[in-house]
């Protein structure tokens, strides 16, 4: 029979067994509710922090939108582990700086290709947009006159290739001297005629064409154009090259990257002189001959005014002014912060900053004084909307207002 000390031990066992897990239980719940505000207040200071930025990332047809902190898209790409491959492309150009909300950034993720030139064949990895860029971008030099075909590779055992083809249809290079400056041209005419013709050299008085016109085009064949009786002088002119500009509305508004390498051309003008006792009075225009063909640039040219109207809220206007401001603006310069008054397009860098007329997203008048809202006031979005909220308070008390006196008077 037990005694009534061994009942009063075995009656205080649970009790210290439960008095030994409250405080380990306590020490969870505690550490658990910590991390739990910390995660909350990380979460809740990263959203707000003024210095952040919504960027959109399409990588190879994947899109993800992330906010950053970071200015730059190769510290985003670095602190995202997003990595370029040899052959990858990127658009925007990859200086461009991350100064807005809804950012957009383009991977082209290199596919297989085959560079056919003539028996050559070239395979390789590429996600340039032309041929020529492709061409490039692989290390084949192809001259300006070159022809360069994209095509589907049907037969994959008989090409043997899974990728797009570039075939090079290779100009003849020709060594023609034109009255006396040897220059080197490349052509795809088959005879000298043809050559003639496609380059526009028509035989003047005094002139002649040696070999004769039928003379079949071949590799490093040489063509001459003399002239007799008369004083001529040669000179070698460049053709600048065009730009081609592509919108593209996947690219937030003043962003841009260059497609295709452009190059300007080179043409030889020869001139008669007219002289009066052995000094030059005048002189003509008898033969431009065009020896290297100008390559036209391709620039895309982003569109997306969307991370522009989301700096509206980054420049401290009120959601609930959002509307009025968006519709002054939209018809003050379409939302394009370099627009200069009576400009029916949207330059990419302002052209005419300093006019006397207006200038910018709400077309202050001149547009320097909104260099009272910051040095960067010609090019950046959110300075310029800072000052046109702040002369809607100034002198109509609030964007209200001053979309209600809009109305009226179609001005502000």
């Amino acid at each position: 029979m037990k005694n009534e000390s061994e009942y009063n031990d075995e009656a205080s066992q649970p009790i210290f067994f439960s008095q030994f897990l409250i405080l380990p239980l306590i020490l969870v719940i505690a550490l658990f509710v910590a991390l739990s505000l910390y995660w909350i207040y990380s979460s809740k200071h990263a959203i707000v922090n003024n210095n952040s930025k919504i960027v959109i990332i399409n990588n190879h047809g994947k899109t993800i939108t992330v906010p950053t902190v970071q200015s730059n898209i190769p510290s985003l790409l670095s602190s995202l582990n997003i990595s370029l491959a040899k052959g990858d492309v990127i658009e925007p150009n990859i200086n461009t700086p991350i100064n807005q909300d809804n950012f957009r950034i383009n991977i082209y993720r290199a596919r297989p290709v085959e560079i056919v030139d003539g028996n050559n064949k070239t395979f390789s990895y590429s996600a340039a947009l032309t041929p020529r860029a492709i061409a490039s971008q692989v290390g084949v030099t192809a001259y300006p006159e070159d022809y360069l075909t994209v095509l589907p590779s049907i037969n994959f055992i008989k090409d043997n290739s899974i990728g797009e083809r570039i075939v090079i249809n290779r100009a003849t290079p020709v060594n023609l001297n034109i009255y006396g400056t040897p220059t080197l041209i490349r052509t795809h005419a088959t005879t000298v005629g043809q050559l003639a013709s496609q380059n526009k050299i028509i035989l003047a008085k005094g002139d002649s064409l040696s070999p004769s016109v039928n003379t079949p085009i071949t590799q490093n064949l040489g063509v001459f154009l003399t002239h007799h009786g008369t004083n001529i002088i040669n000179t070698t002119e460049n053709i600048p090259m065009a730009t081609q500009t592509v919108e593209d509305n996947s690219l937030a508004y003043g962003t841009s990257s260059i497609r295709q390498q452009g190059s300007d051309g080179i043409k030889t003008v020869t001139y008669t002189i007219n002289l009066i006792n052995g000094k030059e009075v005048s002189r003509s225009v008898i033969q431009s001959i065009t020896t290297k063909q100008p390559v036209t640039q391709i620039v895309v040219q982003g569109t997306s005014l969307s991370g522009i109207k989301g700096d509206m809220g980054l420049a401290g206007i009120a959601a609930s002014d959002y509307q009025y401001a968006d519709y002054i603006i939209s018809h003050e310069s379409g939302w394009c912060p370099t627009k200069a008054q009576g400009e029916h397009f949207c330059p990419v860098v302002p052209d005419n900053a300093y006019t006397s007329a207006g200038f910018g997203l709400c077309q202050a008048t001149p547009g320097y004084k909104m260099a009272s809202a910051g040095s960067d006031w010609a090019t950046n979005p959110i300075t310029q909307l800072h000052w046109c909220s702040g002369y809607a308070k100034s002198r109509y008390g609030g964007w209200y207002a001053a979309y209600q006196h809009w109305l009226v008077y179609y001005n502000w």
